[in-house]
């Protein structure tokens, strides 16, 4: 008997702390090719090593409803997971309960059933630790997607925490690691053998609280800059249950990691001054931040006028040459792992952008060497701020050549506009897709095997590869230059600058100033419809103003030189909207206009003296008749208004200014600042123009 009850705790001790994956065919591994080696199950096993012991009960279909078209406690793995008597168990369901066979007829028994499960686990082992999991990713690729699989998926996913809470379970969150990586979903519903190992990994730091020590995330570098009267967080990642202390200012604040191993502790609001520093510790480790300012953080992004680098732009080799004058001016440029040119990108590049590690940079003081690479708008912009201001600056850099501006929002906004949501699947072959974009990432990615190999160009990914990860970072505001990508479709680019904007201030969690930069003037016809489209949408948007850069256009280059000007009419804006200075900052813009006689006089506001550039005569304007041709007239200025002179036996029905791809159009204010291009139609019952 001894020799047996020996024998018995032997075993016993080798089976070591039994685990048991619950769930469908995610945790079987369907589609892998050898679920047996490389499952989450698997993968896991390997992590944790001897002391464990894992088991997979995944069932391929199964759903978590009794009433489903295949409900899990039908099967023979739950008959064999109460048979096992786990000590930890990890339980993913719910992915099979958007089919329209059952969420819609039981969606009311989901969160009995969910606690019916749990509790035969616990009966089969009183003392099991039980773990229920969010739902893995379901991509809009998937059939049932829009026609329901979507807003029942997060219907589930909103269930799940509160299951979690109500039964005392813990909790793993499987969509997060895996939310911004399609890629890795070839059927967009079950992960490949990539996917199951950041499963597997997940669920491992969840049950050993092992996240791999300090961290910081990439923003907090020497020589960054804090935004000033805005309280300021200092957060990332440590081992679970770990004690982290920051000291700053003077003072320390304490915080535990809470069990994903997140920490974040929040300082008062400071004043601007510097420079600090920023410690952060636990028993083990330390990490120091040196000559760190407390001032305006400006988020500068877009495509490549806002990434065309200070050193080549018109009076870029002074700037640059003085650039270590400005102690004022902290800069971090995100750099890209390769350019968007017509280049075939190698095998490191396509897997760096596959796992969204396509960005890296750091912050640095403004020397020549650091600003010589750096955004030309952005440095003039920031500049200008600095010395008008008197305060620390500090510019984010996001730009990527050729990028248009569905890559830059961010994914769950997508999924749920049923006008965008089209745009993330077969993005390369889809005409929402401007073909440049198409044609310029065909070449990219020519050497590409992966079946969903990711590019800047693709919808989210600039918002999920560099955008998210400055969410939690308060910055002052955006500035930003972008739209060159997006002029295949007007009515389009609207919809997505509106809602780009929206969801960055859903993002940040407050309104945001939002300047931005009109496209040039250059011999592309569709470019003065969305100009005059880009002057419409500050007055939509609450909180946005456009700096207007026709008059500095080329008619050849989509990357006219002369970034100075650009950079100050921005800055302009910013001292004007957010600054709150009293100052021109805005070109003449138009109110009303009425006919009188044989002349038609336009009122505009933000002028007291309109004026022509370098004192030439009125150009730009034209009027439209009732059969839709366009006519050339002539123009006089009278203080706020412009007089047009109307050709004889015509009848006018829109006004035009600045119409023409590239135009010399030279209406300007007494403070030298441009009137955007912009159309006036009439309404006939009030024989007036707006």
């Amino acid at each position: 008997m001894i020799f047996l009850f020996l024998n018995t705790r032997a075993l016993a001790q080798s089976q070591g702390i039994k685990v048991a994956c619950i769930g469908n065919s995610v945790t079987y591994g369907y589609g892998l090719a050898n679920p047996a080696q490389d499952s989450y199950p698997a993968q896991l096993q390997v992590l944790l090593g001897d002391k464990y012991q894992v088991e997979n009960f995944g069932h391929s279909g199964a759903t978590l409803l009794k009433e489903g078209h295949n409900p899990y406690y039908k099967t023979q793995e739950f008959a064999n997971v109460l048979a096992y008597k786990p000590d930890i168990a990890i339980i993913h369901l719910g992915l099979n309960d958007t089919d329209p066979r059952d969420w819609p007829d039981h969606r009311q028994d989901f969160e009995a059933d969910y606690s019916w499960l749990i509790e035969n686990v616990r009966q089969s082992n009183p003392n099991v630790k039980i773990f229920i999991c969010r739902l893995t990713p379901i991509f809009s690729g998937h059939p049932r997607f829009k026609s329901g699989t979507r807003d029942w998926y997060w219907q589930i996913q909103r269930l799940i925490p509160a299951i979690a809470k109500a039964n005392k379970t813990g909790l793993i969150d499987l969509d997060g690691p895996l939310y911004n990586r399609p890629d890795l979903f070839a059927d967009n519903l079950h992960p490949d053998k990539e996917g199951a190992s950041i499963l597997a990994q997940t669920v491992y730091q969840r049950i050993t609280g092992d996240f791999g020590g300090l961290k910081l995330p990439d923003v907090f570098t020497h020589n960054m800059v804090l935004q000033r009267d805005r309280a300021i967080p200092v957060y990332g990642r440590a081992n679970a249950g770990n004690v982290v202390k920051v000291q700053f200012m003077g003072k320390s604040i304490q915080s535990k990691t809470d069990e994903y191993g997140r920490w974040n502790v929040v300082f008062a609001a400071g004043k601007a001054g510097g420079p600090f520093q920023i410690k952060v510790s636990t028993k083990d480790s330390a990490i120091v931040i040196k000559n760190v300012l407390i001032g305006d953080v400006w988020l500068c992004a877009g495509q490549s006028n806002m990434y065309f680098p200070l050193n080549r732009s018109a009076e870029g080799s002074e700037a640059v040459a003085s650039a270590a004058g400005n102690k004022n001016l902290h800069l971090y440029k995100l750099n890209l792992q390769a350019e968007t040119d017509p280049v075939v990108w190698d095998s490191v590049t396509l897997a760096k952008a596959n796992r969204l590690n396509f960005f890296s940079g750091s912050w640095k003081q403004s020397n020549a060497q650091s600003a010589a690479d750096f955004s030309a708008v952005a440095y003039y912009f920031g500049r200008q701020i600095a010395k008008d201001e008197g305060v620390p600056i500090g510019l984010i850099e996001v730009a990527v050549g050729g990028s248009p501006t569905e890559s830059w929002i961010d994914r769950y906004t997508m999924e749920h506009d049923d006008k965008l949501v089209d745009m993330l699947t077969n993005w390369q072959k889809s005409d929402f897709e401007m073909q440049f974009c198409r044609d310029r990432a065909a070449i990219n990615l020519k050497n590409a095997t992966h079946i969903k190999q990711r590019h800047t160009y693709e919808p989210c990914y600039n918002y999920e590869a560099a955008v998210e990860p400055l969410t939690h970072f308060p910055v002052k505001g955006v500035v930003w230059y972008q739209g060159e990508s997006n002029t295949h479709n007007v009515e389009l680019y609207q919809h997505l600058f509106k809602t780009m904007v929206n969801s960055w201030r859903q993002k940040w969690g407050y309104q945001l100033p939002f300047y931005y930069v009109q496209l040039s003037a250059i011999n592309r016809p569709s470019w003065p419809a969305f100009r005059d489209a880009q002057r419409t949408l500050q007055k939509q948007i609450p909180n946005t103003a456009m700096a207007v850069s026709f008059d500095l256009g080329d008619s050849l280059n989509v990357h006219p030189i002369r970034k100075r000007e650009i950079g100050n009419r921005l800055a302009l804006l910013a001292e004007r909207y957010t600054y709150k200075k009293q100052i021109k900052a805005d070109g003449p813009a138009p109110t009303v206009a009425k006919q009188m006689g044989n002349r038609i006089v336009i009122h505009f506001s933000f002028a007291v003296q309109l004026k022509t550039k370098d004192h030439q005569p009125l150009t730009g304007f034209e009027l439209i008749n009732d059969k839709g041709r366009q006519l050339a007239c002539t123009g006089l200025l009278k203080k706020d208004q412009v007089l047009l002179t109307l050709p004889p036996g015509e009848k006018i029905k829109a006004i035009y200014y600045a119409m023409k791809p590239f135009t010399r159009a030279n209406l300007i204010n007494e403070a030298g600042l441009p009137a955007s291009t912009f159309t006036m139609q009439l309404h006939e019952k009030e024989n007036l123009f707006y």
